[in-house]
């Protein structure tokens, strides 16, 4: 049985993978969710794979913000007192969450392989935080439902191809080994639209459209479900291919969104990649 209600998986189906859209789902109280577990967690996965920042921050940060005195384990037990934001990456490589984040993802695979092909590369990411703690405005790359488990929070989401708000430069950019933050401008204060989640629900968030995050006044616990498909992954080359267009003075036309694929381009990245070009191509113009 899938974690979403009859209504939500419909929803879904109709929305998936342009439009951002709320979920009701029935994760609850998981046994895997709880803070103690989390924290038993963080402090098992490598090092790599948890960051952990204070969580007092404006929507918009200049590099990466500083990190709680508390070691992560201490930072998520004591989540209520910390003022911190911890997320813990790929949590699949844990065997028991991978089979939590496989059981969540298998639910939706008729609906997304309808759309957008074979479900490619699964994960899952956990984020606990403070009470009023804030995510700054970035993008990812994957396609996401996020869960609320525990507290609340509101995501501001903006369109993906408004260049109002992320510059086509700054989507090649990143493509390319950039970060994923996303620079202050001034149309990110009116220009979103924002999504109140609280326990039981959850909310889809497309490729790589720029969102916020200000937490509300409880501990929150939320879990990403991930995954890729090969629409995904074009674009992405794609954006890397203009990136070399755009430095050897070639003006390039961005890449088509959902339905429409962005084959050639992200063909001649890879074979640039195959080749060992892309890092020659990112030091050239």
């Amino acid at each position: 049985m899938s974690i979403f209600t009859a209504e939500s998986q419909a929803r879904f189906a109709a929305s998936y993978p342009e439009m951002p859209h709320k979920l009701q789902h029935r994760l609850d109280s998981h046994p895997l969710m709880t803070l103690d577990r989390l924290a038993d967690l963080a402090e098992a996965l490598p090092e790599a794979s948890v960051e952990y920042n204070l969580a007092d921050l404006p929507i918009v940060v200049e590099g990466k913000p500083g990190k709680s005195s508390l070691p992560i384990g201490d930072t998520i037990r004591r989540i209520g007192e910390s003022g911190s934001w911890a997320v813990l990456k790929n949590v699949q490589q844990d065997p028991a969450y991978a089979a939590l984040i496989n059981e969540l993802l298998d639910g939706i695979v008729p609906e997304v392989e309808a759309r957008t092909g074979p479900m490619l590369s699964r994960r899952g990411f956990i984020f606990v935080t403070s009470p009023g703690g804030v995510t700054p405005c970035h993008m990812d790359p994957e396609h996401n439902i996020l869960l609320q488990v525990r507290g609340s929070k509101v995501m501001t989401q903006f369109p993906v191809n408004d260049t109002r708000y992320v510059a086509d430069e700054l989507h090649e950019q990143y493509h390319s080994g950039g970060p994923r933050e996303v620079p202050w401008l001034e149309a990110l204060e009116t220009g979103g639209t924002e999504f109140p989640i609280g326990p039981g629900e959850g909310l889809y968030v497309p490729v790589m459209a720029p969102h916020f995050v200000r937490n509300g006044p409880e501990p929150s616990i939320s879990l990403s479900i991930t995954w890729r498909s090969e629409w995904s992954y074009e674009e992405a080359d794609a954006r890397a291919f203009n990136g070399v267009l755009r430095r050897v003075g070639i003006q390039p036309g961005r890449p088509g969104r959902w339905p429409e694929r962005n084959r050639g381009k992200a063909l001649a990245w890879r074979v640039m990649r195959k080749a060992g070009l892309t890092k020659v191509a990112a030091h050239s113009g």
